[in-house]
Order: structure tokens, then sequence, then C-alpha cells
């Protein structure tokens, strides 16, 4: 029946054969959104590293630096857990100054799912983490995989979209529209919106 539709139009089940054809969807809508609970709310920078976040290389990535660097400095500011996590081969001193690490914060290395063969969770509940604000690249590697993880995990997510990137813009622009429009399991748990429209209670 899918191809009978095909052949007359109005169906393709090729999904590559009508790439071209696909018309963009609507930008997801950005939602405010206020920090009430410092103390159970925790900031992910996910894999900045200086050899992928730089102007050659990422050029959204090194954009996206003073933006993830005001956000760390709001969250410090209120006291929220911060976790930095690496890829397989990335090291803190890789770490952009504008964004590095202070002693004791918590960090863990994995592949695009930092829940995966880490502590990540145990680390998050031992403080009674119930929301993550996820920033990072890549977008489409380790900021969807790690947000759509930490919701079917139970945490809520709040993923500001100037803070994550990837080499392409396509991936960014597909993050969004995944995390929001995924299943319930995910979607229902997760909040799309731009780091100066996160606030913290005062």
């Amino acid at each position: 029946m899918l191809l009978a539709s095909a052949a007359c139009g109005t169906a393709q089940a090729d999904t590559i054969a009508s790439w071209q054809s696909v018309a963009m969807p609507l930008a997801p809508e950005l939602k405010t959104f206020t920090v009430t609970d410092p103390a159970h709310t925790a900031l992910l920078l996910l894999d900045f590293d200086t050899s992928t976040c730089n102007t050659e290389e990422r050029p959204t990535c090194a954009a996206s630096l003073p933006y993830v660097a005001n956000l760390l400095s709001k969250s410090r500011g209120a006291n929220l857990m911060i976790v930095y996590s690496l890829t397989s081969t990335g090291t803190l001193a890789a770490v952009p100054p504008v964004i590095a690490a202070n002693g004791g914060e918590t960090v863990v290395q994995s592949g695009v799912d930092k829940f995966l063969n880490t502590d990540l969770e145990a680390a998050l509940k031992k403080k009674g983490i119930q929301t993550v604000i996820v920033t990072g690249t890549m977008a489409h590697g380790a900021v969807l995989y790690t947000a759509s993880e930490a919701a079917v995990r139970g945490f809520k997510v709040v993923v500001p979209t100037d803070g994550m990137s990837s080499k392409d813009p396509f991936g960014e622009l597909s993050t969004a529209w995944i995390l929001v429009n995924a299943p319930a399991g995910v979607s229902k748990n997760v909040t799309l919106t731009r780091s100066s429209m996160i606030t913290f209670s005062q």
C-alpha cells in the first residue's frame, strides 16, 4: 500500500529520495525558565574542548562560549551543581578557559550518552538533583543523547539553544526539533529555551 501511494505521488517510502521535497518545520517555541530550586538543579557542560570548539572547527561552538560562560557564572553564584563531561580522549585542561572547571566539580568521561558507563546519575541523585540544564557540543551528539537519557530517567531537562552547537547548523536545528517533538517519554520533560530566558529566583 505504501509503494502504491508513493507511485501516486502522495507518499515516499525512501527517506533519502524525498529529502529535497520535505519542507522545514516551523522553529520550536522557546520558553522561559526560572530556577526556583537551585539546590536541586545542575548545569551540565558537555564535551567543550579547545581542539574542536574554535572558530575554524566549530564556529558556533566558539560563538556559544560567552553565553555558556555567563550561564555558568550565574549558576555558580546560585550554588548549582556543576558537571563537566569529557570525550573519550578529552581532558579538563582542554576545556576553554572562559568556562574552565573549578576544583571539586563533578567530571564524567564517556561517549555521546554521558550516563552510559559513568556515575553521572548516582552523582546527581546524591545531590538530590531533579533538573538539569544541558549545554554542550555536539548538539546532535552529547547534547541530544544526554538530554534525552536524562528525560527518560525522570529528570526535568532545560536546553538553551545558544548553549549547544554542532559542526553543521542542521545538527543544531534537528536536535532542537527532536527534543521537543520526541515521544512523550522525552519531550514532556524537556524545556527548550535561550540562556537569556533562564532566570534565578532570589
